[in-house]
């Protein structure tokens, strides 16, 4: 039976310069009781759908033809599109209700979270204060929150990002919606964390009996919800279909590249596919034409395999070398308790006597949920955070014991790449003038001139042209400004470089780019990283060997294929089993 038909939608963003077409023409059903899973990169439409639902498009959006046809239970059906401002506010937020895609802005920062939710009850309920604050308790109950008393009362910035999300699903679901549209909502989060936020909003789904239009780029996060799959691409639906069907038989070519570009968890490869194996786009008398290749996913993965006799010789050569990296012992705590007079009464214990080597062209992965250790590590190591006690080696020299001045040498040889590109680029810079700034500070080649054309040569190597020299980080996407970090990291031509979720939220289109060009550049320069993630799957892809963080202590280390067919800590295995599988 429908609840929601969405027919000949037409959404567009129009400047004084340009009319995008961010949804364009595109027409679904959702059932009762049914997950929709609606998938595809940033700027496909996804969100811009979802918002045109529940009329939230601003200027320069306009929504500019279509119906969208609501059908309550025991009512006429109402089309949403022709409502007053007034009369959808009937509608959204109790009949239909939306998660956004970022917990931390959606929820107002001066009010405690449970004020929050209870503001979205009264507005929709006719109930007293005193009743809307146990109904809040009761949802975070549900929503399986710890200790709902002390969540009420906290405000956004003292809740992880799994318990804001969590928050987010209370508030949505807390006037029992026949509709929940979820965008994104576990982008970014811990595989565990995600696991347990799927399965929360499917049982909740299945008590209020709502149906549910899931939004998101991952085709394996959808493979554990979806009835059906709606495949967007440039604001048109270019594939849809039930949910088997689309993984077993994809027909468009598009929906081959984002199926293709996942890590496999079952074998390795030499490149992930990514989107431009299966189809290219090109502009002809200003109209965009898409040409597809004629390749199929088992065309382009069987020649990139690894075997695993191959995967086993390059470790028996990394580990016979010395160690390029020694950590020994290392700790890293910070204060939490004090005491009258000042003094630390109890640390928290971020890195745990924590001991490892690291070899010469080696991928040492370093997973583990958020709050592990692995960020604060990755940072301790290289100085930018003060370690407790323990020491750091790099070519059999201390660091700890290096004064600023050879500290700030041996910093051309040892590199970080950030999590978030956007907030490690000054935005008042050129691009061009942040990869250039280091080598400028570490002297490198003779003048700007030389160094301009070495930045210019950098940005090609990262697959960005020269002519964006002069252009700033807000007039790139995600994927590209983490090309303009991994550009700027080898700037100073580094040997060792921590990669610290350098994609973890990032499409896996862009994803599969970024990986590639790691894995690119590591051979050709050979580069030793540390590569740092949540995401066992991507770990696997990229590294020698792995390193499962837990609480500040290592649980344990091996090479990547012994790791994920033997774990050897119940805590591993939970990291494996949470990785949506789409075989």
């Amino acid at each position: 039976m429908k609840l929601l038909e969405v027919k000949k939608l037409s959404t567009y963003f129009i400047t004084n310069q340009l009319t995008t077409k961010a949804v364009d023409n595109i027409s679904f059903t959702l059932n009762r009781g049914e997950t929709i899973g609606i998938v595809g990169e940033s700027g496909s439409g996804k969100s811009v759908t979802a918002l045109s639902i529940i009329r939230l498009i601003t200027s320069p959006g306009q929504i500019k033809s279509g119906e969208i046809i609501y059908y309550p239970k025991n009512e006429q059906p109402v089309d949403l599109l022709k409502l007053s401002e007034e009369e959808i506010r009937k509608y959204r937020g109790s009949e239909i209700a939306m998660i956004f895609q970022e917990p931390m802005t959606s929820l107002n920062p001066v009010f405690s979270c449970g004020n929050q939710v209870i503001e979205a009850i009264l507005l929709h309920q006719q109930v007293t204060k005193k009743i809307a604050r146990q109904q809040v308790l009761t949802l975070f109950e549900k929503v399986q929150l710890p200790d709902p008393e002390r969540i009420f009362r906290a405000y956004p910035h003292e809740l992880s990002g799994g318990q804001k999300q969590r928050v987010m699903i209370a508030m949505a679901m807390s006037c029992h919606p026949n509709i929940l549209i979820a965008d994104e909502p576990t982008t970014a989060l811990d595989v565990t964390v995600q696991k347990k936020i799927l399965d929360l909003m499917m049982n909740l789904k299945a008590e209020l009996d709502a149906s549910v239009l899931f939004i998101t780029h991952d085709l394996g996060v959808v493979s554990e919800i979806a009835d059906r799959v709606l495949v967007m691409y440039k604001g048109k639906i270019v594939e849809q279909g039930k949910m088997q069907d689309i993984f077993d038989a994809p027909q468009h070519p598009y929906t081959k590249g984002l199926l293709a570009c996942r890590p496999p968890l079952d074998y390795r490869l030499k490149r992930l596919p990514t989107i431009a194996d299966f189809m290219e786009e090109r502009m002809e008398n200003d109209e965009r034409i898409l040409t597809e290749k004629e390749q199929s996913i088992a065309n382009i993965i069987e020649p990139n395999k690894v075997s695993l006799t191959d995967f086993n010789q390059r470790q028996v050569k990394l580990q016979g070398q010395e160690p390029l990296f020694q950590v020994k012992n290392l700790k890293a705590y910070f204060p939490n308790k004090k005491n009258w007079f000042g003094q630390t009464k109890t640390y928290i214990k971020a890195v745990d006597d924590v001991s490892f080597e690291v070899y010469k062209g080696e991928t040492l992965g370093l997973v583990g949920e958020s709050g592990c250790g692995k960020t604060t590590l990755g940072r301790t190591i290289l100085k930018l955070i003060e370690a407790h006690s323990g020491d750091v080696f790099y070519k059999n020299q201390s660091l700890f014991e290096l004064d600023d001045t050879a500290l700030k040498d041996l910093r051309k040889d040892i590199q970080i790449i950030f999590q978030d590109p956007y907030s490690s680029l000054n935005p008042r810079k050129t691009i061009g003038s942040a990869i250039l700034e280091p080598m400028q500070v570490h002297g490198i080649l003779k003048n700007d001139k030389e160094r301009k054309a070495r930045v210019e040569e950098l940005l090609e190597i990262v697959a960005l042209d020269k002519k964006y020299y002069h252009r700033y980080p807000h007039e790139f996407s995600g994927g590209q400004r983490q090309r303009v970090c991994i550009a700027r990291a080898l700037s100073v031509n580094p040997k060792f470089i921590v990669c610290d979720e350098s994609v973890s939220a990032l499409d896996v289109s862009v994803q599969a780019q970024i990986l590639n060009l790691l894995i690119e550049l590591r051979e050709k320069y050979e580069l030793t990283y540390i590569f740092i993630s949540h995401d066992l799957s991507v770990v696997k892809l990229i590294s020698d060997r792995i390193m499962v963080m837990n609480e500040g202590k290592i649980e344990e280390i091996n090479d990547a294929e012994t790791i994920y067919k033997n774990p050897a800590t119940d805590y591993t295995q939970r990291l494996i089993d949470a990785i949506p599988n789409i075989t």
